[in-house]
């Protein structure tokens, strides 16, 4: 089949960008969309053109780095899936992509589709870790957990990052991601030492690194390829109010 692509090209984050039209052919469904990118680029150089620079690591959906919006929803039009993960199957020949890269101030273009997430790990840096000394690997039983409190951690775990959430919200709101990182450890003994300062502190940071505040849309959790739950920013603000007068 055939698709054309409106892609954001900006060489770096100091110039402007603009939307570059393509033409790919000879597309598989079987395809990703990265490998569509990937051909795409094939020819470019060929041309003698710069290739379309883009994030990606795993192609596994566990890293994170792949998002980019397609058509406007964040990476691309099935739930639950990155970027790296959407096959070309779910698009039809002869369609319009318009490919861009997440839009947030706190996210700046580094060039075309790559953004730059360091906001993500000063948040992270800022509290989103157990300092207590745990000694050696205990035993799986040394700490009786309740099941559904394992649960809920390891779902709130399974964030990776991505930004969908920031992307996805009207105000670039991280509430998602800094109540999935919060109720991780919340949840958890290990992690209840120092609930206080963590929330305290990632809430500070996420504010400092210009995210917007949640916009209550709901949105960021539509979009999260992990389906993380807005259950998270419900218990985030729990966590902060806590601490705030505790």
């Amino acid at each position: 089949m055939k698709v054309t692509l409106q892609v954001w090209r900006q060489k770096n984050r100091t110039t402007t960008g603009d939307f570059v039209s393509y033409d790919v052919e000879n597309v598989s469904g079987d395809m990703s969309f990265f490998e569509m990118l990937d051909m795409l680029n094939n020819s470019l150089i060929s041309e003698g053109e710069d290739p379309i620079s883009f994030d990606h690591d795993c192609r596994e959906g566990i890293c994170g780095t792949c998002g980019v919006s397609i058509n406007g929803r964040a990476h691309g039009p099935l739930k639950g899936v990155t970027t790296c993960q959407l096959h070309m199957r779910s698009f039809s020949d002869g369609d319009v992509l318009v490919v861009e890269p997440w839009r947030a101030s706190a996210f700046p273009v580094i060039r075309d589709l790559v953004v730059d997430r360091t906001s993500f790990d000063k948040i992270m840096e800022a509290g989103g870790y157990v300092s207590i000394k745990t000694g050696g690997t205990p035993d799986a039983n040394a700490i009786p957990i309740p099941k559904f409190d394992a649960e809920e951690a390891m779902d709130s775990a399974s964030c990776i990052g991505c930004g969908a959430c920031v992307a996805s919200c009207k105000n670039s709101s991280a509430m998602l991601f800094v109540g999935a990182k919060v109720s991780q450890f919340a949840l958890l003994p290990q992690g209840k030492v120092e609930r206080k300062e963590r929330a305290l502190n990632m809430v500070a940071t996420m504010d400092d690194e210009g995210f917007g505040n949640c916009s209550n849309t709901g949105a960021c959790e539509v979009e999260c390829p992990k389906e993380i739950s807005i259950i998270n920013i419900a218990r985030l603000n729990r966590e902060f109010f806590k601490a705030s007068f505790n």
